[in-house]
């Protein structure tokens, strides 16, 4: 357990005595503020900042963050005010300990919504100062050693937040020593029982690997002593929680992950990276495949370094990694080494990158819906294993494993990733769908007018994509419902011969204020999203309407449907209804109207709600193409359903779906689902396939 003046004393051999006078100041302060205040192992409380501080010392932090350290619990905890700490340490100090400050007192429905809501404002304040998240993460690293005070379902839900959130920060922040101290911690308190097993293994192991590791070092110094090279090598020790991991992932005994010798050699400059790259491999043989150079382009945290893997003696693996010295205190201490190196090129470039992903977090965090959802966007951006690609103009873009063409796009613009239509890699055109790889030539090819699909949601895999296209649709969607909205309020103010833009704003005004809404807009939205039923919202906006409207809820003027409603208008899969049907329409909260055949066999289980039901027609000139489902009972012969398929695109139909279900053996039943623009198109696809010899009977379904 540490004491002020060995804070001090740490803090001395790089501040000066003014700031160390400073930090002192700010323990007595929180000492007092904390006076009384014990941890659940029944120490003073003030020993915790205490020792987070310590932690951030050791990474040589400035003196605000010490303080702000010592000082992180007090707004939450004791009764000082952020103007008690601007007053007393500064603006800088306030706004650090304001940001790490935990949010106990917000009432949230769920565990998850208060994790989601607390990551999200840690965010928001890491934006502003990015010391926040150092002394976060020093102070969970805190609370991680002494995890052993809590009950175990508490240690259990702390490890698990540590590692699913702040170690993967702590890695994307480049932060390594931090990382791998917070996954050992949370991999032993979160599975107790593994983490002795792998513990006691790797004990046994290392024994038995001490003679090889120190004859593969040896070779390796001796090597490049001959070659005039000085350079430091150092055996990497393998961690327990990155040996689980791989174990997991990827299928594999202990003995296999084990079987792997690393080995790191630290040099002068980058210069002396390459040559010694060049000696390991005239030395052993390198693995093709297994080179990676992180120097000339570095990981998104900054991190950079050689890696390549060689065959050692008698074909074990040997991994190695080849940096400068001063890489390797940034592949460490990642941004916090930016306060050891003010002026170092290496850790510079790793707080840049900081600051750009920070900057990437933002833009997801406006176009998120809620907490939760922000959440989940990050934790996908949390857990990257990069591509690297090439725009037109010969620029790098890293991308996680995974990505489209469409991650692309939106990683370049959100504009583009909105209207792009297809793309090109290496000068050949791709699917969006495709996925890319390290090296290739991407260029996105858009079109004005073109709008984002709700299907890529299905295969991208970037947070900002995702982010992108579902902000898109949720306010196309709104746009949509808008327009249907007051198309079906019009059609219901009809009876009562006026129209919403004919009532007073008075009155308008008041029946926004009974349903707690702000604007017009918003009452058509929900309208047209189903959640509020045109008939209803008529009878407020007019006077006396109860009276007047003596007609029955499905009199009037049928509602046209055009084809262009988008979202707000359903199609299911039980009657599949398409232009030309005899139609009808139920409001449904959240999907607007669902459209059913009037022979629906479901329309029964809608009887109980008459006031729910809406009079629909098709227009006479329906834009797009529906889904009809037809079923086909053949002989069982050879090249059958090729003929079919091949009557159906010849009518200009496309197959959505196919499904065979056996028959006596002899027989067989096909259904497709197909695309055809009315019932006018559907009845020429039936007649093509009616001729047919391998065709027995043909039919519509639903």
């Amino acid at each position: 357990m540490y004491s002020i003046d060995d804070l001090c004393d740490l803090a001395s051999t790089y501040l000066k005595p003014g700031q160390i006078k400073k930090i002192r100041r700010a323990y007595e302060f929180g000492a007092l503020a904390h006076e009384g205040q014990t941890r659940m192992s029944g120490e003073p409380y003030i020993h915790h900042p205490l020792e987070v501080s310590v932690i951030l010392a050791q990474m040589h932090m400035d003196h605000e963050t010490l303080i702000a350290a010592i000082l992180h619990d007090v707004l939450e905890d004791t009764a000082v005010t952020k103007e008690d700490l601007i007053k007393n340490f500064g603006t800088e100090v306030a706004e650090i300990v304001d940001g790490v400050s935990k949010l106990t007192h917000l009432g949230f429905e769920s565990q998850a919504e208060k994790q989601a809501e607390n990551f999200r404002k840690m965010m928001m304040a890491m934006s502003n100062d990015i010391r926040v998240i150092l002394v976060k993460l020093a102070d969970r690293t805190h609370n991680m050693r002494t995890l052993g005070a809590l009950d175990p379902t508490k240690r259990r839900r702390i490890a698990r937040e540590t590692l699913e959130i702040y170690a993967p920060i702590a890695q994307r922040l480049g932060m390594n020593s931090v990382r791998l101290e917070l996954e050992e911690l949370g991999f032993k308190a979160l599975y107790p029982h593994r983490y002795e097993v792998l513990t006691s293994e790797v004990k046994k192991a290392r024994g038995n690997r001490k003679e090889i590791v120190n004859k593969i070092k040896n070779s390796i110094r001796r090597r490049l002593r001959q070659e005039k090279l000085p350079a430091e090598v150092l055996g990497r020790e393998k961690h327990v929680y990155s040996l689980y991991k791989k174990m997991r992932e990827n299928h594999l005994s202990f003995d296999e992950v084990f079987d792997v010798y690393g080995f790191r050699i630290l040099v002068e400059d980058v210069d002396m990276c390459y040559r010694t790259l060049g000696i390991v491999h005239n030395l052993f043989k390198p693995v093709p495949g297994k080179f990676k150079d992180y120097i000339a382009i570095p990981k998104s945290n900054g991190y950079q370094s050689l890696h390549t893997v060689l065959f050692g003696p008698h074909g074990v693996p040997i991994e190695v990694q080849i940096r400068t010295r001063e890489m390797d205190e940034v592949a460490e201490a990642g941004i916090a080494a930016h306060w050891l190196y003010k002026t170092g090129g290496a850790a510079n470039s790793a707080h840049k990158r900081a600051r750009d992903w920070l900057q990437r977090i933002l833009e997801m965090q406006q176009q998120a819906g809620n907490s939760e959802e922000f959440l989940e966007h990050v934790k996908v951006d949390l857990f990257p294993d990069e591509i690297y690609v090439f725009t037109p103009r010969g620029d790098i873009l890293e991308l996680p494993r995974g990505s489209t063409a469409v991650d692309f796009a939106y990683a370049i613009h959100s504009d583009i990733g909105d209207s792009c239509v297809t793309a090109r890699i290496n000068r050949r055109l791709v699917p969006l769908k495709t996925e890319l790889e390290t090296g290739q030539t991407v260029e996105i090819v858009t079109a004005p007018g073109a709008k984002p699909n709700p299907a890529w949601l299905n295969f991208v895999v970037t947070a900002r994509a995702r982010s992108q296209i579902r902000h898109f649709l949720k306010h196309l969607k709104e746009d949509e419902a808008k327009i249907l909205g007051k198309r079906m309020l019009n059609r219901e103010l009809e009876r009562y011969d006026t129209e919403i833009s004919k009532i007073p704003k008075r009155r308008v005004n008041k029946v926004l204020k009974e349903f707690n809404l702000t604007t017009t807009d918003d009452l058509l939205i929900q309208i047209g999203l189903g959640n509020r039923l045109a008939t209803i919202v008529a009878q407020h906006l007019v006077p006396d309407s109860s009276e007047k409207n003596k007609e029955p809820a499905t009199s009037g003027t049928p509602l046209s449907i055009r084809g262009t409603e988008g979202m707000v208008l359903t199609f299911p899969k039980c009657c599949h209804p398409i232009p030309g049907d005899e139609i009808l329409g139920y409001v449904s909260a959240g999907r607007g109207i669902v459209i059913h055949r009037k022979t629906c066999k479901n329309l029964a289980e809608f009887r109980n709600h008459p006031e729910k039901w809406i009079d629909v027609e098709w227009e006479e000139n329906v834009e797009g193409e529906y889904a009809a489902e037809i079923r086909i009972e053949n002989k069982n012969q050879r090249g059958a359903l090729a003929t079919i398929a091949t009557a159906i695109a010849n009518q200009g139909a496309s197959i959505e779906d196919v499904s065979i279900s056996e028959g006596d053996g002899n027989h067989v039943s096909i259904t497709f689902v197909i695309t055809v623009r009315d019932r006018t198109h559907l009845a020429r696809v039936i007649r093509a396939l009616r001729p047919l010899n391998a065709v027995s009977r043909v039919y519509r379904t639903g």
